[in-house]
């Protein structure tokens, strides 16, 4: 990301519909501010009148997506001003979230009373945004001219009429398109560091995608790529609502990918050698989170993207929304797939290695069987010794 200083920025304040007021008349709330520097701290502060009128004041803050409001206590001032510093260096708040925030007031006459809503977007304003779209669906970016913003506009255009022949559904409430100039950037808004891997990211509930795509000949295809790959995420949530969290992560990763630019032989090449070298992660191992190791991110990811569209290629695109509404029903990740295709999940990653990696499907079925065998043999192995040391001892006693 450019280095643009971190200047305090002063946020607009919209008053949102008023609270159920308690005691409102015998309280007025005027000067409302919000300052922050993104990933480091916002301060809140407003102006309490009379100034000898309140008590006791806490501030609460409703997050977009968290169920909980949290409540702050404050002192006002003897002029009647009251402030919060709020460090966000610990993830405080969602990037690109809505925070709505009030202040409630114990007066000192008696009773209570609580101000207007308000609210402001906990957007990354560090880097100088430039945007284009409409109100639907907006671009925005920091590096590069204005070219490049419409051929990612372009991109997640076409990318959500793409998603739309899988997952049958509006793009209804609007959604933001962030593109960042690296990887990094990206890992740095989200607070993600450690997670080198990580390109790209979608908040489904939110309705905003990053990415990471840089300016420069190759800016196109990332951009056809990476885009429509995190708005599907998006549809996919307004499609399923509260059970896409539920959704097999491998379906969701996969599917997913199906919006994006098809893999390349790179992509078959490395699952083709884990397949040698027996390190495939079964699927079933998929359905959670996926590793946090990057080669096992990648693994993870590459499987979930092979046997999606192999599954996509079998049962068609019919095939694949029945499987979503399946789960979507509160099936887990096995009772989805026997739902939707009558077999087993573990029958069907056989068939996806057999049809796709090539692998041999006894040699599939003996390795899927090893660790059931070592158990057999564990549990023979007791009445064996046994046996082995009656007939020693046995033979020992007639010998003497």
């Amino acid at each position: 990301m450019r280095r643009i200083p971190l200047l305090l920025a002063t946020v607009l304040i919209l008053l949102g519909l008023a609270r159920p007021a308690r005691a409102q008349a015998a309280l007025q709330v005027s000067d409302v501010h919000v300052d922050y520097a993104f990933g480091q701290e916002v301060v809140i502060s407003a102006r309490l009148n009379p100034p000898g009128a309140v008590q006791s004041v806490s501030l609460w803050l409703q997050v977009e997506g968290e169920s909980q409001a949290r409540s702050f206590p404050l002192a006002p001032a003897a002029d009647g001003s009251v402030r919060y510093e709020l460090p966000l260096q610990s993830g405080a708040l969602r990037p690109f979230a809505n925070v709505t925030f009030w202040f409630e007031c114990g007066l000192v006459s008696g009773g209570a009373a609580d101000s207007p809503q308000y609210f402001f977007t906990y957007t990354d304003n560090r880097p100088a945004w430039q945007t284009a779209g409409d109100a639907g669906l907006r671009v925005h970016w920091y590096d590069g001219d204005a070219a490049f913003g419409q051929t990612a506009l372009q991109a997640a255009r076409t990318g959500l009429e793409s998603i739309r022949s899988l997952i049958p559904i509006e793009a209804g409430k609007p959604i933001d398109v962030y593109v960042y100039a690296s990887a990094q950037d990206v890992q740095e808004a989200l607070g993600l560091t450690g997670l080198t891997w990580v390109s790209g990211h979608a908040s489904p509930d939110l309705g905003v995608v990053l990415v990471s795509v840089a300016p420069g000949s190759d800016q196109s295809a990332e951009l056809q790529d990476q885009i429509p790959h995190e708005l599907a995420h998006v549809l996919l949530y307004r499609m399923t609502g509260a059970a896409y969290n539920g959704l097999p992560t491998w379906l969701r990763e996969g599917l997913a990918s199906l919006a994006g630019q098809a893999p390349g032989a790179q992509q078959l090449t490395m699952l083709k050698t884990a397949g040698r070298n027996k390190a495939l992660l079964p699927m079933a191992d998929l359905c959670g989170l996926f590793p946090q190791d990057a080669s096992g991110a990648g693994l993870a990811y590459a499987e979930s993207a092979s046997f999606t569209r192999w599954l996509h290629s079998v049962y068609g695109t019919t095939g694949l929304q029945e499987l979503i509404r399946a789960y979507a029903e509160g099936k887990d990740c096995s009772g989805g797939v026997e739902l939707a295709y009558g077999l087993p999940l573990s029958q069907l990653d056989l068939r996806w290695q057999q049809q796709v990696l090539g692998k041999d499907e006894a040699g599939i079925a003996l390795e899927n069987m090893l660790p059931y065998l070592a158990i057999l043999i564990a549990i023979l192995m007791v009445p064996a010794w046994y046996i082995f040391t009656t007939l020693r001892s046995r033979r020992e006693k007639h010998g003497r």
